[in-house]
């Protein structure tokens, strides 16, 4: 048996290594790796040696040669490439063992790997005669078939090609995504390579009989890949899309210790407070019906103090929080055992949104606030209190975060009244004015889109809303405006809508 070495990841190779000679195995290797079975004193042939080139162009040519892949590529099946192996005096090799440079991890020209992806290609697709092992994972595996008959099967064998082909797609899709996003024009790649792997595996998706999993882009990793289930029940689909949703949503508020609790990917409480304890009690108080069975997502440590508090409530399904002291932790397991305590670190950055519409595909990219609130106008005769400025963001954001049509009230750096995803801005205004009640005097209201007509904004200054923010844009603007102007309310044009369906 002969084996062909090239990995730049040398994690429990030498043990595979060492195991395959025990079976009498021969080796040949390249570069780092020949160097690395030399330091372990293990009998090999380099490359060099065996195609009588030296490497050239820093190391970037070196297995490209004919005497390699003739001895990776023969169909031993066939008399006439048995003829070509003697005539060029090539013994063919049984085991590739190969990994890639680390594009994933560092995403240059130079750690673009030529020579890796085509001897993985070259034996995978000669997988009748050729096992090839690109996964540490798989070297127990492969021992074992050896052990067991002095081969490998033919099923392991397809196995593994699988897996190559599998590696060489999302190491060229991501080398194709990253040189998409190296220009500067703005516009949306002519062809997105989407290569997913599967992360995790579901209970089911959003219903029973429905199958789920989690996914992630092939070679980057999500801020779930980072988070710990420190307590309570398996993670399901949508414990995953709304804890997502909350955790990325708290992480645009940085003003102080602050709460968001949300429900169907919807914010339904958000609060700042003194402490975490009252931001807490505060983004409850919020809508504490809506809160049951929700996710709340916590921008500091939760400590015993805030954990009884959180006792004291309704049960939430998931609890996001950068930490958890032991104690708090200890209490919350034990008196709330299904209820998922997450340690997350931040979000990354969200990059490009990506929807399924039957076979096809929406692609967008993220949405950002690209407006500053320096570039807000005040559109009114009366001009906003500067001690307003904190609900104005409050109510913005969270609305930019509700699907629509969305109107959030927020007051004394809460939200008080959420009307999400109704078919018309009227309905979702006499929403969240219902839901604040009383609250509702003197509050901020955001539209994440113009109003179509006076009516929705008559309803929120008729019930006590002293200041409206929304992108403008109407052609029924001025109505608007003067509407603004005879309830004697501050009205704001951001100039920026936030659909969100």
């Amino acid at each position: 048996m002969r084996a062909l070495i090239s990995v730049y990841y040398k994690e429990g190779l030498i043990d595979f290594v060492n195991q395959l000679r025990a079976l009498g195995c021969e080796f040949v290797a390249s570069g780092g790796t020949s160097a690395v079975l030399a330091e372990n004193g293990i009998a090999h042939q380099s490359v060099e040696d065996l195609t009588g080139a030296a490497e050239m162009l820093d190391g970037r040519v070196k297995t490209l040669h004919p005497i390699i892949h003739g001895a990776i590529l023969a169909d031993l099946d066939k008399p006439s490439h048995l003829q070509d192996l003697a005539s060029r005096s090539i013994v063919p090799f049984d085991l590739v063992i190969c990994n890639l440079y680390p594009f994933f991890e560092r995403p240059s020209i130079e750690t673009i790997d030529v020579g890796g992806p085509t001897m993985i290609r070259a034996a995978a697709k000669n997988h009748a005669h050729v096992a090839v092992v690109v996964d540490p994972s798989d070297y127990s595996d492969v021992v074992r078939e050896i052990k067991q008959s002095g081969k490998v099967s033919d099923e392991k064998k397809k196995e593994l090609a699988l897996k190559a082909f599998q590696l060489t797609a999302r190491y060229d899709s991501a080398i194709a995504n990253w040189l998409s996003q190296t220009g500067s024009d703005g516009i949306l790649p002519e062809r997105l390579v989407l290569t997913l792997e599967k992360a995790a595996s579901l209970r089911y998706g959003e219903n029973p009989h429905q199958l789920g999993a989690r996914y992630r882009q092939a070679g980057i990793t999500t801020w779930w890949d980072d988070a710990k289930l420190l307590s309570g029940m398996e993670l399901s689909y949508l414990n995953i899309f709304d804890a997502d949703a909350a955790w990325r949503l708290l992480a645009e508020f940085e003003a102080g210790p602050a709460v968001a609790i949300v429900k169907h990917a919807n914010p339904c409480g958000f609060a700042y407070g003194e402490t975490i304890e009252d931001a807490y009690q505060r983004a409850f108080e919020s809508d504490p019906i809506s809160a049951f069975g929700g996710i709340v997502a916590v921008n500091r440590k939760v400590d015993i103090s805030l954990a009884n508090k959180i006792l004291a409530n309704p049960k939430a399904d998931v609890i996001i929080a950068p930490s958890y002291d032991s104690d708090a932790l200890d209490a919350m397991s034990k008196k709330r055992k299904n209820t998922r305590l997450i340690a997350a670190p931040a979000p990354e950055q969200s990059g490009l949104s990506v929807r399924s519409v039957g076979s096809g595909f929406l692609v967008q990219d993220s949405d950002n606030f690209k407006v500053a609130p320096r570039d807000y106008r005040v559109v009114s005769d009366k001009q906003l209190p500067s001690e307003r400025a904190l609900d104005v963001e409050i109510a913005w954001k969270l609305c930019a975060r509700t699907n629509s049509n969305a109107i959030v009230i927020a007051n004394d750096s809460m939200a008080v009244g959420v009307g999400a995803g109704q078919q018309n801005r009227l309905d979702s205004a006499r929403i969240a004015v219902e839901k604040a009640g009383e609250r509702v005097v003197g509050s901020v209201a955001a539209s994440d889109a113009f109003f179509p007509f006076r009516d929705g904004l008559d309803v929120l200054a008729d019930a006590g809303v002293g200041v409206v923010i929304s992108p403008g844009g109407s052609v029924r603007d001025q109505e608007v405006i003067d509407a603004a102007n005879e309830k004697g309310i501050v009205l704001i044009f951001t100039g920026e809508r936030h659909f969100r369906h």
